[in-house]
């Protein structure tokens, strides 16, 4: 029978044709941007997966190709963007998947903090729309803040503020922005920011571990880098567990991977926010280097419908990974990267995960889109392994034109 996916994460998706595979099934990858998995379709064998190409926003043709693959039997949903449109094209079809309105409400970061907070699960946030006065934003949630899009990923539309005039800024900078959603401001959190990576079925969820999550130096928000498995003391380990396994449940998310975003403040974790998919970058390459295991046969169960034995196992026994962002230090067209013929000798076995391509154009600095490649590292623990990271991604320069 066929799995389909409507879009996925850029990498990972060779692992999930592996694991449909393993499952007894074919994978039929539904795309608006082949491109955006030119990395992933490299490690494949040209007939390994139907590829099919559709403009994934169009919900019309997206259905139209989806009813004309053979015995289609599950929809993975596993991205932000087309999270909606795939629950609710797995509840149309008569597809196992979550229910179309939970994940409505998991896609509205505003509706899900305000959630938490009247259950005491985290701090308070408020709408922001043309009318707001920066005067009613310190009233409601103080400074610093932050102002975000509800719907928006890859650190996009972002903006923190740590004063009066940040603030003023900021909101003249989301009132011309582009959103996918509404404004929001909430408290900014003060502390090391990480992530929970959890499985869940039916209400019953595992902490498969904790990464850490480097941003760089504020104002802006970009992520760096990433590191994992962080090596919690046992108590520390066990309260944050419980902590995932109330949070995911009072959100409304019951089966499949989260994401969960906190920051370990010195009042203990505080949510950033919570995305119902494995994280993005290389956090599941991560996870199935550290779990000795193909952490997409998971997606593939609860995908059909089915507990995943991920629920129960293994412990991490695998090498500790971290991974680097490469950002260019301007804009214009990237011809290459200077330095990845010397990866080899850098321990930590380092791996170079191209984002973009020769001749693409680097036309945003401030979030992931400028994001060139992703150098990752292994090593015997997490922090040695972002040292290795680290340093073999120094060696590397994004070449520009123009």
């Amino acid at each position: 029978m066929t799995i389909a996916a409507l879009e996925a994460l850029s990498f990972g998706l060779a692992r999930t044709v592996r694991a449909a595979r393993a499952a007894g099934h074919r994978l039929a990858l539904l795309t608006g941007d082949r491109a955006i998995y030119r990395h992933e379709l490299d490690q494949l064998p040209p007939d390994a997966l139907d590829v099919v190409d559709v403009d994934t926003h169009d919900l019309d043709a997206s259905r139209a190709a989806l009813r004309a693959l053979p015995d289609l039997a599950g929809l993975i949903n596993s991205t932000d963007g087309w999270s909606v449109p795939a629950a609710d094209l797995a509840a149309e079809l008569g597809l196992p998947g979550p229910e179309p309105s939970a994940v409505r409400r998991l896609r509205d970061k505003l509706a899900v903090r305000r959630l938490l907070h009247e259950r005491g699960l985290g701090p308070a946030a408020m709408p922001v729309d043309a009318g707001t006065t920066a005067e009613e934003v310190r009233a409601s949630v103080g400074l610093p803040a932050v102002l975000k899009d509800s719907a928006g990923t890859s650190s996009r539309n972002v903006w923190l503020a740590r004063d009066p005039a940040e603030l003023a800024s900021a909101l003249g900078a989301a009132g011309e922005a582009a959103l996918r959603g509404r404004l929001l401001a909430e408290p900014y959190l003060t502390g090391p920011l990480y992530s929970a990576e959890t499985v869940s079925f039916e209400g019953h969820t595992r902490l498969l571990g904790v990464f850490s999550r480097q941003l760089s130096p504020q104002p802006l928000v970009r992520e760096e880098s990433a590191s994992f498995p962080v090596a919690l003391p046992a108590p520390e380990a066990a309260a944050l567990e419980r902590w995932v396994a109330a949070l995911l449940p009072a959100a409304g998310h019951l089966s499949g991977f989260a994401h969960v975003e906190f920051v370990l403040t010195a009042k203990g974790p505080e949510l950033v926010e919570i995305n119902r998919r494995v994280g993005g970058a290389l956090v599941g390459e991560a996870l199935c280097r550290a779990l000795g295991v193909n952490i997409y046969d998971a997606l593939i169960d609860t995908t059909l419908g089915r507990r995943p034995a991920l629920l129960e196992g293994p412990e991490p026994t695998g090498p500790a990974s971290a991974f680097v962002l490469v950002y260019p230090d301007r804009t214009g067209v990237l011809t290459g990267w200077a330095g990845l013929e010397g990866l080899a000798a850098h321990p930590g076995s380092p791996e170079w995960y191209p984002t973009m391509a020769p001749g693409d154009r680097v036309a945003h600095l401030t979030d992931q889109r400028g994001c060139s490649g992703i150098l990752l590292a292994e090593g015997p623990t997490a922090e040695l392994a972002l040292h290795r990271a680290l340093s073999a991604a120094g060696a590397i320069t994004p070449l520009l034109e123009g």
